[in-house]
């Protein structure tokens, strides 16, 4: 796996109008085919039928496995819909998407491509919020791609395209650090992406086809992404039953992120999109319209 340094500007298709919503193929910098769906806001039909029409939009990024068909990311989406516009995808390696996961390394290309589609649409502002996998590329993203003209810039940071900022994230469930093995969920997805049996049964049970190469060179981690993404709004979310990343690891996000992030730490919730019910998207939703 290629760890990315550089996005470039992303290309679509034709998109397919179906009722309100729109269903496209992006093409990410590197030309991976990206599936994609626009879903106006719903809160006035009058002013948001049509792409534009809202002046946020929140773009989602799934979860490893996930894609943009699933009932938890329709979910979320169907939510989020009700205070913003929406665009979901699919990483590359998932659901209709081409190319191969690199488990978070060049899927931060899919998600630069999906924002600058959001802009394209007429949206001014553009919250990420990724789930698990999702919540580290959104991470890295507002990391590596910041806004024209934004002072302080560090070296190494990705040269801004005027399109693909984001200009507030949130992260759910998402690690703090690579390679992380501490859990019994956690180990058996390290087996899945490092063995060829483990691919087999990822392409074929969970339908999602996966890199067999190693990250050269290894990507920069969530946790020092974190730091990075100020002066944005960063939330992070977090369950305390989460069965893949201890609280630690959202700890350690909120802490790199120097006191400018926003910590919830939900009781009682599992791991990612799966576990996000309707209130707690409800909430995620107004704290983007609100930040």
């Amino acid at each position: 796996m290629t760890s990315v340094s550089e996005g470039r500007f992303p290309s679509s298709s034709v998109p397919l109008i179906t009722r309100g919503a729109l269903r496209t193929t992006l093409r990410a910098g590197d030309g991976v085919r990206i599936e994609a769906v626009y879903d106006p806001c719903t809160a006035d039909a009058g002013a948001d039928a049509e792409p534009g029409g809202a002046r946020t939009a929140i773009v989602v990024a799934h979860g490893f496995t996930g894609s943009v068909d699933r009932p938890a990311v329709r979910r979320a989406a169907e939510v989020f819909s009700q205070r913003a516009a929406v665009i979901t995808f699919s990483f590359r390696g998932h659901g209709r998407s081409g190319g191969r996961s690199t488990v978070g390394d060049r899927e931060v290309l899919d998600l630069a491509a999906a924002v600058a589609w959001a802009r394209s649409l007429g949206h001014p502002r553009i919250v990420t919020a990724g789930f698990s996998m999702g919540g580290s590329v959104v991470l890295r993203h507002g990391a590596l791609y910041t806004a024209p003209g934004a002072d302080g810039e560090p070296e190494g940071r990705t040269e801004a395209h005027e399109a693909a900022h984001a200009d507030a994230v949130v992260s759910v469930s998402a690690p703090a650090r690579w390679y992380y093995r501490g859990t019994a969920p956690m180990r058996r997805l390290h087996w899945m992406v490092t063995r060829p049996a483990g691919r087999f049964v990822g392409r074929y049970g969970f339908r999602t086809r996966i890199d067999r190469n190693d990250w050269d060179p290894v990507p920069l981690s969530p946790v020092e992404a974190a730091g990075l993404i100020a002066p944005r709004p960063l939330l992070i979310v977090h369950g305390d039953r989460d069965p893949y990343f201890p609280l630690d690891h959202p700890r350690m996000l909120a802490h790199a992120a120097g006191g400018a992030a926003d910590l919830w730490l939900e009781p009682g919730m599992g791991h990612a999109e799966n576990a996000a019910d309707e209130t707690l998207l409800t909430r995620i939703a107004d704290w983007a319209m609100t930040r």
